[in-house]
């Protein structure tokens, strides 16, 4: 016996994944030449799932700017925020963020997962009360563990469950913290904020929403969900990420909360990490003026995600209930999921391959992210890809050929 033991089962499991081809955990890219395109075991594949939403991740501007951070800044601050880790630039970047929201405050932590790790750990106290989608994402459920307050699941994207659950609340003591996500990352279904707003209004409560795949794609200003429906005056927090829409790694909260600084010397997370190095915080910092200044990036994502979606869905695809830019198609079994992705790897697409149980509903789903950066004929590569692979596995029904 050892320590690790506890593991076998995930050590099986895995096992069983490699028998069948390669498997998301070996790929390893020999250069990723674009936003949309890498280079794997000396063949060109086309890259979607990656999250580059808006392709910024090789835009000269951006580059630019982490180029000349580095040899004014060094290639990092070897310290916390509190400590030696704050510099000018990561306090204009706050500015910056606060005033893309049009809020009082602005936070930069390291990661997005270690945001929403800081702020729910910190902000819900052992009286209060966190209740959150079910389809949450880890970093929200691990934020709930680490934290003392009670923690509260409703059915995924539901405000009647939610209203019964606050209902059932109403006469205890302490808070109650509402957790949403603008997009969710398996299906890409955004969540319907209005009636949740509503819900918070009838039954009081605070309400975060987590924008990392809605910011930059979302909303006439590229800021989130919120924007979209209208609502953002009653989200208390949003949390999000730099590493989807703006390319980069980070992760970030804004507020209007008066007491909201104070979270400087109360959240964990925040005070005892490293804080991003320069060249990220000015990449971010100009890929955020790209956001603010360049719609056509999210135009063109949104003509992307369509075509993909809908030309998916013709062929005979079961994709999720929106056409955002994340685009999944439900698969049968695990070995078809399996077995699919390993074709569409050899037939130069990458994307994700999400199994269970990390999936909704415990369906494997082949996973795609599409990018502003994607060629129309890219598109139409990948859905004739899809169409070849799912009829010579009878995932869909095959092609009629018309009578001479």
């Amino acid at each position: 016996m050892t320590i690790l033991d506890k593991f076998a089962h995930l050590r099986a499991t895995y096992g069983s994944l490699q028998a069948m081809g390669q498997d998301p955990f070996s790929v390893r890219f020999d250069k990723v030449v674009s936003p949309n395109e890498a280079m794997l075991n000396g063949r060109r594949v086309i890259l979607l799932g990656t999250n580059n939403y808006l392709g910024l991740t090789f835009d000269e501007s951006c580059i630019a700017s982490a180029v000349e951070a580095v040899r004014e800044a060094g290639t990092g601050t070897t310290g916390s925020r509190i400590a030696n880790g704050t510099y000018g630039s990561h306090a204009e970047l706050e500015r910056r963020l606060a005033d893309f929201y049009g809020r009082r405050s602005a936070m930069v932590f390291t990661t997005g997962y270690q945001a929403n790790l800081g702020i729910l750990s910190t902000v819900a106290g052992p009286d209060d009360h966190i209740l959150i989608d079910a389809d949450s994402h880890a970093s929200i459920y691990d934020g709930c563990r680490l934290g003392s307050a009670k923690v509260t699941r409703f059915r995924h994207n539901d405000p009647d469950d939610l209203a019964r659950r606050l209902r059932r609340m109403k006469d205890l003591p302490g808070n109650k913290l509402i957790v949403v996500e603008g997009i969710y990352s398996m299906l890409g279904d955004a969540a319907p904020l209005k009636e949740f707003v509503e819900v918070k209004r009838e039954w009081g409560g605070f309400l975060l929403v987590d924008e990392a795949h809605s910011m930059g794609v979302l909303g006439a200003k590229g800021r989130g969900l919120a924007e979209q429906v209208g609502v953002e005056a009653d989200v208390d927090f949003i949390v999000g990420t730099f590493s989807k829409s703006l390319g980069a790694v980070g992760g970030y909260c804004v507020s209007d909360l008066p007491d909201f600084d104070v979270l400087r010397v109360a959240c964990r997370p925040y005070m005892f990490t490293a804080s991003l190095p320069p060249s990220v915080i000015a990449s971010v910092t100009q890929a955020l003026t790209r956001v603010e200044q360049d719609t056509g990036l999210r135009q063109r994502l949104a003509f992307n995600a369509h075509r993909l979606y809908h030309g998916l869905q013709r062929e005979g695809f079961i994709v999720g209930p929106q056409p955002n830019p994340i685009v999944s198609i439900r698969l049968p079994s695990l070995e078809t999921a399996i077995t699919f992705w390993n074709a569409l790897l050899e037939s130069g697409v990458y994307l994700n391959l999400a199994l269970p149980p990390a999936t909704p509903d415990n369906f494997p789903l082949l996973r795609s992210s599409v990018s502003a950066a994607h060629t129309t004929e890219q598109i139409d590569q990948v859905i004739s890809v899809f169409a070849s692979i799912g009829r010579s596995l009878g995932v869909i029904e095959p092609e009629v050929v018309a009578a001479e």
